[in-house]
């Protein structure tokens, strides 16, 4: 495979891949600088790119785009993006991708029928259910028993997209909660974040994996190999943590997360110890066999189940943030276990996987 697009972007590390991202990228370093292009550019790129884009959950351009927005306000890229987090065309901009990304999302996403009773155990039930392990086999069964090391690495490659800055997209909503599921996300949290010791931070720790299996732990390293899909997985978590209106979502996304984070871990390490990969590299995954087995109880009652009965009208969004996180995991795991399948590379380029 080789990259889509040869217009690089010195200041991030990676290319665009289309009008649209190219336009977003340099309309944020002009706006950094103190001066922008007319406003019609980006809205013209904008309408050109969701015309052309067949679905914008796996379009390149639009997904890159809609990054490179949330990335301005995560600071994910150093001093990039500080002075136009708040560019009113740049927020118009990303308005306009997020309802089409939104909508788009909720067209995959099924329906999860409403728990009665409504309440925080109910609800939990009916996550729960929603999140049990299936049957067919799936990518962490693959990795468990048949990945080699290269495809190993390919995984730690296109988790890094999200776990380099593990847990940041759901900490957007602890300002927006209260009560008894405001304290249960910062104990998720607390958690995620290494419980006061910088060391433990599961970002850290996941840093120390790709180093172990001789990768960049950069934030940001591999964007250019990772596919559209990829960043799409990311973007809904930013697209839920961001906007209050999806404070049910980015609860619900976090309680299924969660409740599908232990087994897979545990089979992960497996796969990694039998191709020879040592503590260095499973330590990350070995802690999550523990720690998420915990917190999937917190997730889905705690948090979850009790925003749901204490605010039945986020109810619908809970549930749906929940399937919305398993329908694209597995539109993920679906691309990457076609690749392997078929004797292929999960990543973009190949060689982009390579320090």
């Amino acid at each position: 495979m080789t990259i889509l697009s040869s217009t690089a972007a010195p200041s991030l590390g990676f290319h665009d891949r289309g009008p649209l991202s190219r336009t977003v990228r340099e309309r944020i370093i002009a706006v950094d600088k103190g001066h922008a292009p007319p406003a019609r550019e980006l809205d013209d790129a904008v309408s050109e790119a969701l015309e052309r884009a067949s679905d914008v959950v796996t379009d390149d351009d639009v997904q890159l785009a809609l990054f490179l927005l949330y990335g301005s306000a995560y600071g994910s890229f150093g001093s990039f993006g500080v002075h136009s987090e708040w560019d009113p065309v740049l927020l118009t901009a990303r308005a306009r991708l997020e309802r089409a990304f939104e909508a788009r999302v909720r067209e995959l996403t099924p329906p999860v029928p409403t728990p009665d009773p409504s309440t925080a155990d109910g609800i939990a039930a009916v996550l729960f259910e929603l999140t049990a392990p299936q049957p067919s086999p799936g990518l962490a069964r693959f990795v468990e028993k048949q990945a080699d090391a290269e495809q190993i690495r390919e995984m730690l490659v296109l988790r890094s997209i999200y776990t380099l800055r593990e847990a940041d997209p759901h900490s957007w909503a602890i300002p927006r909660l209260t009560g008894r599921p405001k304290v249960a996300l910062v104990e998720i949290q607390s958690d995620e974040y290494g419980g006061g010791r910088p060391e433990r931070m599961h970002a850290t720790l996941y840093a120390a994996a790709m180093r172990g299996a001789g990768l960049e732990d950069r934030y940001g390293a591999y964007v250019d190999a990772v596919p559209a899909v990829t960043l799409a997985a990311q973007n809904m978590m930013s697209m839920f943590g961001l906007n209050r209106r999806l404070l049910g979502a980015i609860v619900g996304h976090l309680a299924a997360f969660e409740m599908t984070s232990s087994l897979p871990n545990r089979r992960y390490a497996d796969g990694m110890r039998r191709v020879g990969f040592g503590p260095e590299v499973t330590e990350y995954f070995d802690e999550h066999v523990e720690a998420d087995a915990v917190h999937e109880q917190i997730a889905g009652r705690d948090l979850a189940g009790r925003l749901g009965e204490e605010h039945p009208e986020l109810l619908p969004d809970i549930l749906f943030g929940a399937a919305a996180c398993l329908a694209v995991d597995d539109l993920v795991a679906d691309h990457v276990l076609a690749a392997w399948r078929s004797g292929g590379s999960a990543l973009r380029a190949a060689e982009a996987a390579t320090p």
